[in-house]
């Protein structure tokens, strides 16, 4: 059993009004601490952390309250409580336990049609009611009327500002940039849907439930043009066929898709040469040269 702060578990017991009778570590994550949390009236996931984690818990909250709104064929967990950490004990995140299963049969075509669906549901502009977190990474959801400028203002610069200041930007990657930002009006569209977005959808990022159907987790939500989920489902692979062509049964992509998928793409690999470091400028480097000549 994972061992949780005395004064988190005392405050645990009495907003919920039970007992707390163990916490047992989970697998994935490598920036709260989490467990499943096993209470006198079942089981809750749990997240916990000083400040500077903790301060990420509001945005994905929020972000999964929404997911869930717009959500059909996707389950999505419950918030059950957040709170900031206070002199006494560590901020935390309460979420609904899913039980986790075996795919069904028809899992990846639930899973493309229901991510269709839930893209459906959408916003008059880009951005999100508040800004929350990329991984440990702060992500600016100002709003905007306009696509291009929301994907360079707030996702693309923010970005490639903290490389600059950490020192991991190649100097040479400024004429790549600075090309790729003169045609960006010519990759991207300015007015697609403002669909909701999962927005950190990755392989890591969904589960199967005990039913055999798909579930989403640690979103980084806003409202954008959809194609930016879809691109990063193929980043790192881990996504069947069956879903592509689900998904595009529902509602097809346009055009021109691989393309604006490696500019989607290229924001979450500089947030990953952010995080982790150097292994990520090769990719980085690849992608933004590619990008200027197209």
């Amino acid at each position: 059993m994972l061992m949780i702060p005395d004064s988190l578990r005392d405050h645990l017991a009495t907003q919920l009004d039970t007992s707390i009778e163990g916490c047992a570590a989970v697998s994935g994550g490598c920036i709260a601490n989490g467990c499943r949390l096993e209470t006198g009236q079942g089981s809750y996931f749990l997240k916990w952390g000083e400040e500077n984690v903790a301060r990420t818990f509001p945005g994905e909250a929020a972000g999964l309250d929404a997911l869930r709104r717009a959500a059909e064929s996707i389950s999505v967990p419950d918030v059950v409580e957040t709170e900031p950490p206070s002199d006494q004990r560590p901020g935390f995140l309460l979420l609904q336990w899913i039980n986790a299963g075996r795919q069904g049969r028809r899992f990846w075509e639930t899973f493309g049609r229901g991510l269709a669906e839930m893209h459906r549901s959408t916003e008059k502009q880009y951005g999100f009611d508040r800004s929350n977190y990329i991984g440990r990474l702060p992500q600016e959801n100002d709003w905007e009327h306009d696509w291009i400028t929301f994907f360079r203002k707030h996702r693309l610069e923010p970005q490639v500002e903290r490389a600059r200041a950490d020192d991991r930007w190649e100097a040479e990657w400024d004429e790549y940039l600075d090309a790729l930002f003169l045609n960006l009006s010519d990759l991207l569209p300015a007015q697609p849907p403002a669909s909701i977005l999962h927005g950190d959808l990755w392989k890591g990022n969904f589960m199967v439930t005990a039913t055999g159907e798909p579930a989403v987790i640690d979103p980084a939500t806003y409202y954008g043009h959809r194609e930016a989920d879809l691109a990063m489902t193929e980043l790192f692979g881990g996504f069947d066929t069956r879903f592509y062509d689900a998904y595009n049964e529902a509602w097809p992509v346009e055009d021109g898709y691989e393309t604006r998928r490696d500019v989607y793409n290229l924001y979450h690999l500089i947030n990953h040469l952010n995080h982790f470091g150097e292994s990520y400028a090769g990719s980085v480097r690849k992608t933004l040269s590619a990008l200027a000549t197209v």
